[in-house]
């Protein structure tokens, strides 16, 4: 047999024996809400289901003062009274895994 057929022959023989790593992508959630006139609630997670505690949270203002820092809590939730000027809500779990909220659209 060929030298290299056999090892072309020998590596999908071995590949056949261990199933391969299924990758499950899943990518970050946040959602922010009034809680009532004056209190931001956000919560946090991930397409999977999963939670987020620990994570960070920011409240950005636009030139880019922060104005809250913070981590999601147990129950991945973050709550703080809404800001007077405008801003934005910065969810990051690690790079590729951000969502920002802009403040227009938190009712």
């Amino acid at each position: 047999m060929n030298p290299r057929l056999f090892s072309l022959a020998a590596g999908l023989a071995l590949a056949a024996l261990f199933p391969a790593a299924t990758a499950h992508a899943h990518y970050p959630v946040c959602e922010c809400r009034m809680a009532d006139g004056q209190t931001v609630v956000c919560t946090g997670g991930f397409s999977d289901g999963s939670k987020a505690p620990g994570v960070v949270l920011d409240v950005i203002a636009y030139d880019e003062q922060v104005l809250v820092k913070g981590r999601l809590g147990a129950d991945s939730t973050l709550s703080f009274p809404r800001p007077a000027q405008d801003f934005y809500v910065l969810f990051d779990a690690g790079p590729g895994h951000t969502v920002e909220i802009e403040h227009s659209a938190i009712k």
